[in-house]
């Protein structure tokens, strides 16, 4: 029992030596000129990224932003976290994992320091089975995450709240989130407005953890309905930015999946992501996207040439048919597949003289009767002959039209 006492009484670390942002120990101290010591990571966070002109822990207005290292505190912190790991080896854990988490999830919303904890909660989930996951799940661990999470929309300049939340989605992207229970608990409108601002303004980690929980509502069949109506054009943005940036590749796919699932739910939705830019963002990053990427793009671009404003923007971009054409033949047969539909749509609905033009001087008429000449019968196919019958006349007039094709065009007529 004194072994216990002596233990806990260790492990307590120094209030001097925690961040007063995160309540974490600190491992580059520096002091601004209040006299305030701070992690220099955090602070600077504060005053270079949030703008703020006051000290957090005083809230008094500064006026120089002037960093100096606290050489003596980072000394007496080394000290004591080597003291505390010499201490760690010579005794046995008094918890079980389950232990540590109960605890946590117990003390979670009551504890001013909330960061520290979910980031030790973050470790355990992290690096261990899926028993312990579940364990947490089973304890109520995503109805405490997603009360945290939440919290921004309470006061979202809370710096606190802010990271407090995004350490939230740190655990939660983790989990599998198979449960029915679980799904209804995050599918709750204000907790899907939370992560939506997340997407918008959280850091790079907590963006990509965010559309890694989008993706999974998407593989639940969520309804998107209350977020497009309440988001707008925001959340088209932040998707947008996640694929202009590319953060990660995952994160980019994730914002594709969420995409499609998004705008095969309704013409509205497609309205709103062509006009947040959605047919000029996807022409331009088409050139150099891989396989995955290209074949959810292009389904993506089909569903927004289903609208008339989507095949306007595409014909429009000086870039849209010629990088259309050139992935088609060469990619993979989905991508062949929707790039032909795509050309169907757009001859069928948009046939301008300029975009018939286009299809001639790039290579698209040249594809579209290689195709004609493949083994087989298929709804690609057909397509590409249409398309050929359909303007076979105006592109004959050009004089760079390939003289086999005019023989072949002929044969095809020939044999009607």
């Amino acid at each position: 029992m004194a072994k216990e006492k002596q233990h806990d009484q260790s492990m307590e670390i120094p209030l001097y030596f925690r961040c007063p942002i995160s309540m974490e120990i600190m491992k580059d101290p520096v002091t601004i000129s209040t006299g305030v010591t701070y992690e220099r990571k955090n602070i600077e966070t504060w005053f270079f990224k949030y703008n703020k002109k006051t000290c957090p822990a005083t809230m008094q207005c500064i006026q120089s932003f002037d960093l100096t290292p606290n050489l003596t505190l980072k000394s007496l912190i080394l000290a004591w976290q080597d003291r505390e790991s010499q201490f760690r080896l010579s005794s046995s854990p008094i918890s079980t994992k389950h232990t540590e988490l109960v605890s946590l999830l117990t003390t979670m919303e009551s504890t001013p320091f909330k960061v520290s904890s979910l980031k030790k909660l973050r470790a355990i989930i992290e690096f261990n089975d899926d028993a312990v996951m579940g364990d947490f799940v089973q304890s109520g661990g995503v109805d405490v995450l997603s009360r945290i999470i939440v919290q921004i929309l309470v006061d979202s300049s809370d710096f606190m709240a802010f990271r407090a939340c995004e350490e939230a989605l740190g655990v939660l992207h983790q989990l599998p989130l198979s449960d029915e229970s679980s799904i209804q608990l995050l599918s709750k409108p204000e907790c899907m407005k939370s992560m939506a601002i997340m997407l918008q303004r959280g850091s790079a980690e907590a963006r990509l953890h965010t559309v890694s929980m989008f993706r999974k509502m998407a593989k639940v069949e969520y309804n998107w309905s209350w977020v497009v109506e309440d988001q707008g054009m925001d959340l088209f943005k932040s998707l947008l930015e996640l694929l202009s940036d590319e953060l990660s590749t995952k994160a980019s796919s994730s914002a594709l999946d969420i995409l499609i699932e998004i705008l095969n739910a309704s013409k509205k939705n497609r309205l709103k992501a062509i006009e947040a830019g959605a047919v000029c963002v996807l022409i331009e990053l088409l050139p150099d996207a891989n396989r995955s990427k290209c074949e959810k793009m292009l389904v993506i671009i089909k569903l927004l040439c289903e609208c008339a404003e989507g095949r306007l923007a595409l014909v429009e971009h000086s870039l849209g048919i010629a990088a259309i054409t050139k992935k088609i033949l060469r990619v993979s047969d989905l991508v062949t597949k929707y790039g032909v539909k795509i050309f169907w749509l757009i001859c069928n609905f948009h046939p301008t003289e300029k975009v018939v033009e286009e299809m001639l001087v790039y290579g698209s008429v040249k594809k579209l009767v290689a195709l004609l000449h493949m083994d087989g019968r298929s709804s690609t196919k057909d397509k590409a002959l249409k398309i050929i019958k359909l303007h076979e006349n105006s592109w004959r007039q050009y004089p760079c039209f390939p003289s086999e094709l005019k023989e072949y065009l002929k044969l095809l007529n020939d044999s009607k």
